[in-house]
Parts: structure tokens; sequence; C-alpha cells
């Protein structure tokens, strides 16, 4: 029996040749320097906010250098995977303008020339590289039981042996006749398809990472699983092939497998492929009672990228963080450059960390904090307008209703050198202005802080309203009749003078002031106390006053 008989018995149904799948997915057509770089995530539940850090390194890699980046579906274990879990990856992707360039993208369609690009449909490609291996006798069918497996891993264990099927735990499969190895598959036994490793675990193999530099890790000596006993490859098997026929350039995935790194290479070596660049990006990782650890999506909320669409956390303040992550000078170039395009900046290798990325949540607040300081009051509004439509529909009935006032009220201090920064997130918006529409202003409670007598509140607001309040004032005329209250009613109106003889008065100008803001807002801090009141109208104002005179 010759190998090729063998391995027609094995993979019986296998339509085309090896040869044939590397003419057709041919060379790019691609400049010097250019990155074919992807993202390979599995459908098997949220996007990971890991997974969205290695998509925008992705992606800005391969952009800046003038090449390409593509998505890939690896959803080649079949059983976590979620109903709608591609919908959902490439959904999420795009929600947080990760571009990709080919990939199932039209619908789970195809754009590009080197797909499928899930995996799922690239069954017949992967069987013509096994069937290939196992010619030339660097692959080998395997009947090892569930059973059998765990016994070899007891004895393993007695003895403190590496836990694994390799050498002499693998050797009477390695060693079986192909005779006897068809003898059992007609008989109908359950088989997998293993690689028959040339590795030496005493000896190292020496991989230069684009990140972390030079790594020495022994050799793969296992003899792992290419097919499953359904002919669906494993991961591992199906990212060579892919790899390889995409002709990806740059591999930038996360630490974590950095362990995978031997057995990937002697795959590659195997297969007669040069591997792609690895770039291994240092785990996001979170500190929690003072010891950091890997950020999961088991205990923590950020860990899901919807997390953020639902707080209404910019998509632009998520990505420049993320920047702030990758790239060590990032922040600093962000700064000197406030007015260009975060897509000018050039990502480096040597700027990313080798070690863990510490995911700071109060960082990412003030960087969207200032975001969104620097956009128009118009800007804010449509973008509350579209997060409020999903997450909070009557509050977006009031915003459409409402949409002078509104606008209005969001641009109270942001024309200005230093804008107000209020919130961080859209769904913070409605806390921030709820006042300013009439009809959420009944039933409300007061925060009246340092003047909380009522009957002392509502003569501060009857002389107020008698003798000094006029819509048509300017900021620094409105104030100086503030002062002038103050004086009237015995509260100092300058602040120096209630610092050297707070005894000489009731109060001063900022309780004064005070009292006004709360009685028409309910809150001691709010924007510009004088913009309100002209947005809110002289009706309204009156109306809010004797709310509180009764």
């Amino acid at each position: 029996m010759t190998r090729e008989e063998f391995a027609d018995i094995l993979l019986p149904n296998v339509e085309h040749t090896r040869v044939y799948y590397e003419e057709k997915y041919g060379k790019r057509n691609l400049g010097d320097g250019a990155m074919v770089t992807r993202l390979a995530p599995s459908p098997t539940g949220f996007v990971h906010i890991g997974s969205l850090y290695q998509a925008v390194a992705a992606q800005k890699l391969a952009h800046q250098s003038g090449g390409v980046c593509f998505l890939r579906i690896e959803d080649t274990d079949q059983k976590r995977e979620v109903e709608n879990g591609i919908e959902q990856i490439i959904t999420s992707l795009k929600n947080y303008d990760v571009q990709f360039d080919e990939g199932p993208l039209n619908n789970g369609e195809d754009v590009g020339a080197y797909g499928p690009y899930i995996q799922s449909k690239r069954k017949d490609i992967y069987q013509a590289f096994v069937k290939d291996l196992l010619i030339k006798d660097l692959a080998y069918p395997s009947f090892l039981t569930e059973e059998e497996k765990e016994k070899i891993t007891e004895k393993q264990k007695a003895i403190k042996s590496r836990i694994g099927y390799f050498g002499p735990w693998a050797s009477a499969e390695r060693n079986m006749s192909m005779e006897e190895a068809v003898e059992k598959v007609r008989a109908g036994i359950p088989y997998t398809i293993r690689l028959k490793s040339h590795g030496n675990f005493l000896r190292r193999v020496v991989i230069e990472d684009c990140i972390k530099g030079e790594i020495s890790i022994p050799e793969n000596d296992m003899d792992h699983i290419l097919l499953k006993q359904d002919g669906i490859p494993t991961y591992h098997f199906a990212h060579a092939v892919d790899d390889t026929l995409m002709h990806t350039t740059h591999v930038t995935r996360g630490d974590e497998w950095i362990s995978s790194l031997p057995f990937h290479i002697e795959l590659f070596k195997a297969l007669g492929y040069e591997p792609p660049k690895y770039a291994h990006l240092a785990t996001i990782q979170k500190e929690e009672d003072g010891k950091k650890r890997k950020i999961s999506k088991r205990k923590d909320p950020e860990a899901n990228v919807l997390y953020y669409t639902e707080k209404g956390i910019p998509v632009k303040a998520v990505e420049i963080y993320l920047m702030t992550l990758l790239n060590s000078n990032f922040e600093e170039w962000y700064l000197e450059n406030p007015n260009r395009d975060i897509h000018e900046f050039t990502l480096e290798f040597s700027k990313m960390s080798t070690s863990g990325a510490l995911f700071d949540m109060e960082k990412l607040l003030n960087i969207s904090k200032n975001y969104l300081s620097t956009l128009s009051a118009l800007e804010v509004y449509q973008n509350t307008l579209e997060w409020a439509k999903v997450y909070d529909e009557d509050f977006a009935n009031l915003l459409e209703k409402e949409k002078d006032i509104a606008i209005r009220t969001l641009n109270i201090e942001r024309e200005s050198e230093k804008p107000r920064k209020d919130f961080a997130m859209y769904s913070e918006v409605k806390q921030n202005i709820w006042y300013m529409f009439k009809e959420n202003f009944d039933n409300v409670s007061y925060d009246w802080q340092k003047i909380t007598d009522l009957e002392e509140i509502k003569h501060i607001l009857q002389v107020y309203m008698d003798k000094y309040y006029d819509i048509s004032d300017d900021n620094d005329e409105w104030f100086n009749k503030v002062k002038l209250l103050c004086d009237e009613l015995g509260y100092a109106s300058n602040m120096k003078d209630y610092k050297k003889n707070p005894e000489n008065y009731k109060g001063n100008v900022a309780d004064v002031s005070t009292v006004i803001r709360v009685a028409l807002t309910t809150s001691s801090r709010t924007p510009n106390l004088k913009d309100i009141m002209e947005i809110l109208g002289i009706d309204e104002v009156k109306r809010r006053i004797e709310k509180i005179k009764g």
C-alpha cells in the first residue's frame, strides 16, 4: 500500500490538492513593507475588549504600511459557538470603527479574493493539506479514546512526567502499520489525525517576537491533533494553513498564545512554509486588591465592548484610550496634536509594552470627558439622541420635542478656551440637563447647601425677583446685582471681606447665588446660572421661584 492510497482511505472525499489551493490563492500585489494583518475571533460570545485592542493594532499597522487587514472567523470549535455569534462580532467591531479590507463583511458574504473567511467553510482546504502531510508521513491516524487518554494522564501524573501525547506514550500509534490502521478505519473505529512531531523538548526554538524580542522556548514534541473526528481542524492547524494562503505577514495576538508558539512553528515547518512574524500584545489587566489579573469575561462588565456602547462612551474615546495602551508615546503625541486625526499617529512595535497593559477606567472616562468637550453642542445632541433612541426612549422623545432647549443648554460654557467637562458618556447627559425641561420640574427635591432655613430662602428669592432680576442683563450686570442683593440682606458681597470677618455676615455671595441656582435647578452644581435663566425664560424662572415661595 502506498502512502497516497493510505491517505485516500483516511480522507476519501478531498476534491483538490494542496497545490491547487496554493495556486488559487496567489501572492498579494502589495508594495514593499506592506503588512497583511488579521483579527481572527471565535463566535463564542461577546466581543472582548482584548479583541478590540488587537483589532485596533492590526488595523493600524496594516493601513499605515499600505497593507491589508482582514477579518477571519475561527469557528472550528462549534460546540462553544453562540447563536448569531458571527453577526455580533461583525456588528460590534463595525460600531467601534474597525475597518477591515476583507472578510465576511457584507451580511456574512465575503469581501476579498482570499475567502472563504469563515473557517467552517474551508473544511476541504484543510483536509487537502492534512492529506499532503499523511502522504509525506508527517501525520498519522489516532484511534485514542478519551478513556485511554485519561489513563495515560494518570500514569504521567504518577511518575511526575510531562502531560501529553508524545514520545513513548504515542509510539504505538506512530509506529502502527498502514494496514493495521486501515483495518481499524474499515471497522468503523473513530479516529483523529495527529501531527507526527519531530521536535525535541530538550532543544529550544528561538523566535524573534516583534514586541517582546527574542523568545526562547522548548521545542514542541507533542503529537497534537490536526483534524478532529468530524474532519474539522483544530484552531492551531487551521491558522497555519489560513495565514499561509491569505499571506498574513504579521500576527498580532495576546501573549497568552506564546506557549503555543513551538507547536505553531513546527506546523509551518511541516507544511514547508515560513511562519508570519508574531507580535504578542501584552494582556489587558485589571488591578484588584493591590494585585494584577487578566480582565475577565465573567467578573468584569467592562470586558464586554457592548458595555461601552450601552453606557454611551464615545467610540473615539475608547479608540484613543486603547492607543494609549498600545504605544507609550501616543499620549504625548496626542496632547501635542489635539486637532490631528489619531490615524496620523504611527504605531510602533518598539513602543509597545512587554508586560501587562493595566486597564484604568478612570483614565478612560477622563479621556472621554476631554473628547466630548471638543464636540459642538449639536454633535453632542445628535449623538445623545442616537444613544437614547436605543437605551432611553422617553429621554429620546423629550430631546426631539425640546431640541432647541437641549442644544442651547449643551452649549453653555462649551465654545470657550476651557470648555466644561460635565459628563464622560451620553448616558450622563440626562442627569446633567434634565432640570431644563419644564415637564421634568415637578415633585422635585432641593439641595440647599449652606442656607437651609426655608423662610430665609423665600425672602432672598422674593427680594431678588422684586428688585434685581432682569433677563436682559449680561453676566457682569447679573452678578453685580446679586452682590447688591447680598449687601441689602446682610450677606458678604466680597469673599475677601467674608474670610476676614465671617461673624459680621449671615453668609456670602456664593451662598446667595446657590439659593437662586438650587431654586431653578435643584442642584448646587450647574453650568453658568445666567445662561440657564436666559434659556428657561422669564415665565419659567418666575414659575420656579413661585414654586418655592408657595
